[in-house]
C-alpha cells in the first residue's frame, strides 16, 4: 500500500534548494576567481624555473663573471615579461662552483586588504 506521507516526503526531497544553488555557485565563482588571481603567479614562477634550466645546460656558464649571468638572466626574464623580479632578487655565489639562486616573493590582492602571498625560491648550479 501506498503512504500519503511517504509520497510527499519523496516530493519535497527532489533536488538542491534555490538558496543551495546560490552558495554552491557562490563557492565555484570563489574557486575560480582565485585561481584566476594564483595560476599567472605559478606560471611566471616556472617561466623563471626554464629559464635557470636553460642557463644551467648552458656549458661554460660558470666561467662567466656575475654581471654577466645576472645581465643574461635579466634579459631572459624581461623577453618573458616577468615583473615579480628584481634584479636584486638574483643572487651569484662561488662556493662550490657558481650557484644561480633567484629568491623572490609574489604579494596579490584578493579581497579588500586580503591578499595572497607566494614565496619562491631556487637555485640552480651552473657548469665550466
Amino acid at each position: 500500500m501506498i503512504n500519503r506521507q511517504n509520497i510527499a516526503k519523496a516530493r519535497h526531497q527532489q533536488g538542491l534548494s534555490f538558496i543551495g544553488f546560490i552558495l554552491v555557485l557562490g563557492l565555484a565563482l570563489f574557486v575560480a576567481y582565485l585561481g584566476v588571481r594564483i595560476v599567472p603567479i605559478y606560471l611566471e614562477y616556472y617561466s623563471v624555473v626554464s629559464i635557470m634550466h636553460d642557463m644551467e645546460s648552458e656549458e661554460g656558464a660558470g666561467r662567466l663573471t656575475g654581471y654577466e649571468i645576472r645581465a643574461r638572466m635579466v634579459n631572459q626574464l624581461n623577453l618573458n615579461y616577468t615583473e615579480s623580479i628584481d634584479p636584486s632578487n638574483i643572487t651569484i655565489r662561488g662556493a662550490n662552483g657558481v650557484q644561480l639562486r633567484v629568491k623572490y616573493e609574489v604579494r596579490k590582492p584578493i579581497v579588500g586588504n586580503l591578499d595572497v602571498v607566494v614565496h619562491f625560491d631556487k637555485t640552480v648550479q651552473l657548469s665550466y
